[in-house]
């Protein structure tokens, strides 16, 4: 048994940016980002003073800037704000490593708190696979609500698990930059914090 893995958390370890924001500004501008957020600041504050969860806060602002769009009008905006903004927002030692480590076999495998809606875009071309959240579509429009649990924390190692029998590979990979990270960080034989800063 020689098979490798690697699980890499994307905003911050991979991007120098948070996606979902970046996101936000992409499809909405800056004025009604900064709006948005300026309108939400108890939301925020509850947030930071972990009266709110981290999946309630973010289904609230889900809510307020998608909330009832079309989802092929939200399918396409993902598209391409993963080929005009996401590659300039890759670390570039990220990629190098992610190049590295499939030239020698290892699996890559994305694991976000970001809608896998477009990080999966994304993750075809790196030839990575992706487990991100989901969000829940009703009559072909965005809810703004998270399908399930935010995949965040331990619910990553659950996805993980779900998905993969880790017992079968030799050598388990984990990049990330946050605490709630240290969850996925635990299973790995290697494991690295903040590694390409």
């Amino acid at each position: 048994m020689n098979r490798v893995i690697a699980f890499f958390d994307f905003d911050g370890t991979i991007t120098s940016k948070d996606s979902l924001l970046e996101f936000i500004k992409y499809c909405k501008g800056r004025r009604a980002f900064y709006t948005g957020f300026l309108l939400h600041l108890p939301v925020l504050v509850a947030f930071k003073l972990k009266l709110l969860s981290n999946q309630r806060a973010k289904e609230i602002m889900f809510r307020y800037f998608f909330g009832e769009m079309p989802v092929e009008e939200f399918e396409q905006h993902c598209l391409d704000f993963s080929r005009e903004e996401m590659p300039s927002m890759i670390r570039p030692k990220a990629w190098k490593e992610i190049r590295k480590l499939q030239e020698s076999g290892a699996e890559i495998v994305i694991v976000s708190a970001s809608p896998e809606d477009w990080l999966s875009h994304w993750c075809k071309l790196a030839g990575a696979t992706c487990i991100a959240t989901k969000l829940v579509v009703r009559d072909r429009k965005i809810s703004g609500e998270i399908d399930g649990l935010n995949c965040h924390g331990r619910e990553k190692v659950r996805r993980i698990r779900e998905a993969y029998d880790l017992a079968g590979f030799s050598q388990i990979y984990c990049y990330g930059d946050t605490p709630g990270d240290r969850y996925m960080l635990s299973l790995g034989t290697y494991r690295f914090y903040k590694p390409f800063r």
